[in-house]
């Protein structure tokens, strides 16, 4: 008899369970530096091999717990915990690329993202060009070059929520053996899974969604265990070589899995990206209701979207669920269970009604932060985007009257009445 495999739900609150200590049903916290050794032999074993658990920054039981709860919500083969969702980003570039390698990236992401790729990554001889049209696969091949090395978006983009046709890109990556990796941070594994339509590797900020609550910092990496180092291997001699010493090369001691194997062993310790034990806990934590509180946060925010769009005050809203959002139908095929709960809005009247707004706002959090159970607002121009120009601000939806929103799951009433209080004087602040 064939057993189905667990639900989403069930793998939340089930997968990656320590059975470290006796009874403890809950993951235990190992808030400890290092670990002690049995004897001799059983340091040298661990130094040789790597099994088991000898210091926090090479491996810790909390940690790991929490990293096979994450990979199995992504359907991934495995997963790397780190310390923020820029690490993680960080981590699965510098996993796959090096000196005199190139990356090809979507426009519409994170500007931290955007600064770690221009300010950084370039500084280390890894070059980067920006995709405009990311719905396009020809871009995306045309943007490719003999150095390429991975492809990088988002499955939703912040802010506007431009959908990424990750079957499709994926598809351009696969012509040349470079891996797409997906930040899922937005859409959330209860909403996508980008591995299941193609993705070599998701990252995520743990901060956001996963985490839930707004109290700790957190990323983490998961790779689909599918390299193949015969096709792959000339993108890749640092997976498929010999190591120091002549160590056997990743992929002959890791096989599909060599690509998170490389992240664990050599970019994530040595780059210090190390998670707290307690911080891994409370995302582990924090996972186990995802589902439900996404779910709730889709729904509210497809009604304030809505809603939104009706009011006379608003010239704009850019909400993947609304069906005069131009990639609905991306959405639609993509996402399940809901669209989301981060979203941007655009005001008339400009900067002055965007700043009536943030100044009155009381059941919305002004702050900058998003996936909280929290509602939360920010106004992107003067904030998140303020390093791009007017014209790079304008291509992706952010104008002086443009407001980002993270929906929590606050009742949907209250947080209309708040923006329906604060919109009411809207209307007075346009010029006429």
């Amino acid at each position: 008899m064939t057993v189905a495999a667990p639900s989403f739900a069930t793998r939340a609150l089930h997968a990656g369970r320590s059975r470290l200590a006796a009874s403890s049903r809950a993951t235990p916290i190992y808030l400890t530096a290092g670990f002690e050794f049995d004897d001799f032999d059983h340091a040298a074993n661990h130094f040789g091999t790597g099994e088991g658990f000898g210091y926090t920054r090479t491996g810790n039981p909390t940690v790991g717990a929490v990293e096979q709860q994450l990979a199995a919500l992504e359907s991934g083969a495995d997963a790397v915990l780190v310390a923020s969702g820029q690490a993680a980003v960080a981590v699965a570039l510098l996993t796959v690329a090096g000196a005199g390698d190139h990356i090809v990236s979507s426009t519409h992401i994170y500007e931290g993202t955007r600064g770690l790729l221009l300010d950084n990554l370039s500084r280390l001889g890894i070059e980067t060009t920006f995709v405009d049209d990311i719905g396009d696969p020809d871009a995306w091949r045309a943007a490719i070059q003999p150095n390429t090395r991975a492809l990088f978006a988002e499955s939703i983009a912040n802010a506007r929520n431009d959908i990424l046709d990750i079957a499709a890109v994926s598809s351009v990556g696969d012509e040349f053996a470079i891996p797409l990796i997906v930040d899922n941070t937005l859409a959330t594994p209860f909403l996508l899974r980008p591995l299941e339509h193609g993705a070599s590797i998701v990252v995520h900020s743990a901060s956001k969604f996963l985490a839930g609550h707004g109290s700790v910092l957190g990323g983490v990496i998961v790779d689909n265990g599918r390299f193949d180092a015969e096709k792959a291997g000339h993108n890749a001699p640092h997976l498929v070589l010999p190591g120091r010493g002549g160590v056997a090369s990743v992929a002959a001691r890791h096989g599909g899995s060599a690509r998170i194997a490389y992240a664990r062993e050599a970019v994530a310790p040595r780059f210090g990206t190390t998670p707290s034990p307690l911080n891994a806990f409370l995302i582990g934590q924090g996972a186990e209701t995802l589902g439900l509180r996404v779910e709730r946060q889709s729904r509210n925010a497809l009604e304030i979207a809505r809603w939104l769009e009706a009011q006379e005050g608003v010239e704009s809203v850019d909400y993947a669920g609304l069906e005069s959002h131009r990639d609905h139908s991306l959405a639609q095929r993509y996402l399940s269970g809901g669209h989301g709960s981060i979203f941007t809005f655009t005001l008339h009247g400009g900067l002055d009604a965007a700043h009536h707004a943030i100044e009155n706002v009381d059941v919305f959090t002004h702050m900058t932060h998003i996936g909280d159970v929290r509602s939360l607002v920010l106004h992107p121009a003067t904030t998140s985007h303020a390093l791009r120009s007017d014209a790079e601000r304008e291509t992706l939806g952010i104008r002086p009257g443009t407001l980002r929103v993270s929906i929590g799951i606050e009742d949907v009433a209250d947080l209309i009445g708040d923006l329906s209080r604060v919109l009411a004087a809207v209307p007075e602040l346009v010029v006429t």
